[in-house]
């Protein structure tokens, strides 16, 4: 045992310490990396769901019906995000992504409870995620049947009356069976597009720059820019062959309704690769090596998968960790994949998110650009 204690055991401990110490990368996946992991996930990972977007019609118009709406968003469950005059128009803007909620509140509400009947308030609920949409009826339920309690408590106090009880209908939009899988598979499609547009892409660049022809391109005529656009353009081209079967697995193995346009859906398909591969030429340019590149990914691919809304819906997380997923991809995508697939939308309303994608791609292929020409330098 005492030869395993040596100084020359020591020494070679030293030596490969110091070893670590040099590689930043590597000291920085040991340290760095797991407390972002774990911050993203413990933030962005949650099950309750907060702050949801509520449109109220309201056809009663009395104080009841307004200490309702007070009960619903006083528990931070919901917000009030706007009143509409109709429910054609709250599910117009419920279609549009504006409300994640939208509450229907009819004509004799107050004269119902007055007079000790029962009475029934829908609630309209997105949905696309069933594990949301069922967690939103539950608040809501227990939120009424509390407001209920505390109106048949004041009733008996001051008049000694009977108060009606109030009944939520429910009903769900874009998926009326709740099936979970529709909510993951479409998310899970734009993270395939952007992982794998990205890894390929880091590969075959780290690849080309050990077999030395990345100086032969730069010594070339062409420009820094034309390189960078040659690299991706293929690639792209290739990769989009595998979107369209992916899509036929979704509709016939996962039962995914196609309600939208197939051309958006592919047009958003091509613009979400050509993000993703510019991401990985991107990570390629402040690599040298694969395993480099590999260690890049590291810091980059957890946040792109937490922060995308694909797990999780974005309304549950913090809100200052929010805005953050709008510099995500995977996000834009998403919003599309499901716009398209489970709603119908059309680019008047997803344009936004085309916008995005192409403005996140011009930026990445100017990174690339400019890391390439800083290389040369």
């Amino acid at each position: 045992m005492g030869a395993l204690f040596n100084g020359r055991l020591w020494a070679l401990i030293v030596k490969e310490l110091r070893q670590i110490g040099r590689d930043r990368r590597l000291v920085g996946s040991l340290t760095v990396q797991p407390i972002m992991q774990v911050l993203l996930l413990g933030f962005a990972l949650s099950a309750s769901v907060s702050n949801l977007r509520l449109g109220v019609v309201d056809d009663s118009g009395t104080r009841e019906s307004r200490a309702l709406v007070s009960a619903l968003t006083e528990s931070h469950s919901f917000r009030r995000a706007g009143s509409y005059l109709g429910v054609e128009r709250l599910g117009d803007a419920l279609g549009r992504g504006e409300l994640d909620a939208g509450l229907v509140i009819p004509r004799d509400y107050a004269r119902d409870l007055q007079r000790g009947r029962a009475t029934t308030v829908q609630l309209l609920l997105n949905g696309i995620n069933a594990n949301t949409a069922a967690i939103s009826q539950g608040y809501a339920e227990n939120i009424l049947q509390a407001h209920g309690r505390q109106l048949r408590v004041e009733r008996l106090e001051t008049a000694g009356l009977r108060h009606g009880a109030v009944m939520l209908r429910p009903a769900y939009l874009y998926n009326p069976g709740l099936d979970s899988r529709w909510f993951i598979v479409t998310g899970v499609f734009g993270l395939l597009l952007i992982l794998d547009g990205s890894i390929v892409a880091s590969a075959t660049t780290i690849k080309e720059r050990e077999q030395g022809t990345i100086e032969q391109l730069l010594m070339s005529p062409a420009s820094t820019t034309e390189i960078i656009i040659a690299k991706i353009a293929p690639l792209a081209m290739l990769m989009c062959l595998m979107v369209v079967p992916v899509i036929i697995v979704m509709r016939l193995v996962f039962h995914v309704p196609f309600r939208g346009s197939a051309l958006l859906v592919m047009a958003g398909a091509v613009v979400c690769l050509l993000t993703g591969i510019s991401l990985g030429t991107t990570i390629a340019t402040f690599s040298r090596t694969a395993q480099q590149a590999l260690l890049t990914a590291f810091f980059v691919n957890p946040a792109l998968v937490t922060l995308s809304g694909v797990l999780t819906p974005i309304e549950a997380m913090p809100r200052w960790m929010q805005p953050l997923t709008m510099l995500n991809p995977v996000t834009h995508f998403v919003v599309i994949a499901r716009g398209t697939f489970l709603k119908g939308s059309g680019i008047a309303t997803l344009w936004p998110n085309f916008a995005a994608l192409v403005g996140l791609t011009a930026v990445l292929v100017s990174l690339s650009v400019w890391r390439f020409r800083k290389q040369l330098t």
